[in-house]
């Protein structure tokens, strides 16, 4: 199995690039808004490198190899294709928008807002609202490329405002879980480790 690839790019085409490793070709799927980061950041024969979701199935027996910039932007992908009836070519085309912000429609069942991605439906987005829906908190609080820069101290009122808006826990509850969070882990630094330590403390 694929998982990360670095090479040189080959090509870049409507929806997907080729990246030559070793002097294969592989041709990755890449969904719009990466496209667009990619396009911006990258031009042909320049170094790049990618996280690699690779899927094959029974009804898709050919393997599909889907690319992203960020490891996050996979693992956010690879939860959106759990969702019945979406497959990976299916969410690849839906991600329009940045992964924070369909994580955010998502926790906020705003489901216009889903209706507008490519290929979503009503049903297919209450189908998504209903699977993942407390599953990717974590990744609203992610910072889009380009984005403002976290300045310290404001991750942690960060987390607890969706701890207490979108997850439905007390404001002390909140407080006391992120305490908790930075007492195991001090050196967190950003609302994407706070949220994930959150979570690895109340799987233990």
């Amino acid at each position: 199995m694929i998982s990360y690839l670095s090479g040189r790019l080959r090509s870049i085409n409507e929806d997907r690039i080729t990246v030559m490793v070793g002097g294969v070709g592989y041709e990755i799927l890449i969904p719009g808004y990466v496209m667009g980061e990619i396009k911006r950041s990258f031009g042909v024969d320049a170094e790049i490198d990618l996280y690699i979701s690779y899927n094959q199935t029974q009804k898709q027996p050919k393997p599909v190899l889907v690319g992203f910039t960020r490891e996050l932007d996979r693992e956010f992908f690879e939860l959106l294709i759990t969702v019945e009836d979406i497959g990976p070519l299916a969410a690849a085309k839906a991600m329009i928008r940045p992964a924070s912000e369909i994580a955010r429609y998502i926790e906020e069942r705003d489901v216009e807002a889903l209706k507008r991605l490519k290929g979503i439906g009503g049903r297919k987005a209450e189908k998504i609202i209903a699977t993942l829906r407390g599953k990717v908190a974590k990744f609203a609080l992610m910072k889009d490329v380009g984005g403002a820069r976290e300045e310290p101290g404001d991750f942690k009122k960060e987390v607890e405002d969706v701890l207490v808006k979108q997850l439905g826990h007390t404001k002390r509850e909140a407080k006391l879980m992120v305490e908790e969070a930075l007492r195991r882990n001090p050196r967190i630094s950003s609302s994407e480790e706070l949220f994930e330590e959150i979570y690895r403390g109340r799987r233990r």
